[in-house]
């Protein structure tokens, strides 16, 4: 079956740096886009980044430009984000997802807390 293993979250202070994973299995992971969505408390869940599975194009929400890079390893079935430059405001649970045959899956959540 299709997981998603997300790791890596932890508290940082401002400007630090973090690196997600999250690790796959049960798909065809070089033809997936897959995504970074985060959820901050109160908030709605939001699209943070994605890299589509055929020519490795990413997008990014604007809040995020500049300082985090979404890659993607097919040997391993890993996607990673990596968050430079981390602000108070990127404090939310970080949750790896994909869609397959029109179901969206989605991994367990990390936390990421940023704090001074």
């Amino acid at each position: 079956q299709v997981q998603l293993v997300e790791s890596g979250g932890d508290s940082a202070q401002p400007g630090g740096s973090l690196t997600l994973s999250c690790l796959t299995s049960g798909f065809a992971f070089r033809q997936a886009g897959m995504n970074w969505y985060r959820q901050a408390p109160g908030k709605e869940r939001e699209l943070v980044a994605r890299i589509f599975g055929s020519w490795n194009t990413t997008n990014y929400v604007d809040s995020v430009k500049g300082r985090f890079t979404i890659s993607r390893d097919n040997n391993r079935a890993t996607v990673t984000l990596q968050m430079n430059d981390l602000k108070i405001e990127d404090t939310a649970v970080y949750y790896c997802h994909t869609r397959i045959a029109g179901r969206a899956y989605w991994g367990q959540g990390t936390q990421v807390t940023v704090s001074s």
